[in-house]
């Protein structure tokens, strides 16, 4: 499926069920610039819901927000940023 840049909303995550790599995208917008941004693994849930989460799941989080923490940092113009605020 592909997506018309213009007719997407800014900062809206979506699925993309249908691209064999990325599971999600997104038009992100900031200071007057948007950029088309695929994320996520396909096929990989990421982390599971925190309520009633066992100790390695907590783990797991946690280990993915320390090694992406620089890239998530960079806000919205970059994919780490909308992988940790969608999928974990």
């Amino acid at each position: 499926m592909r997506f018309n840049k213009s007719k997407m909303s800014c900062n809206s995550p979506k699925r993309t069920p249908g691209h064999p790599t990325k599971s999600h995208v997104v038009k992100a917008c900031s200071g007057g610039k948007e950029k088309i941004i695929r994320f996520g693994q396909q096929g990989v849930s990421g982390s599971p819901k925190r309520q009633g989460e066992s100790e390695a799941s907590r783990k797991r989080r946690n280990a993915f927000k320390a090694r992406h923490a620089k890239n998530i940092a960079k806000g919205k113009m970059s994919a780490a940023y909308w992988a940790n605020k969608v999928k974990w």
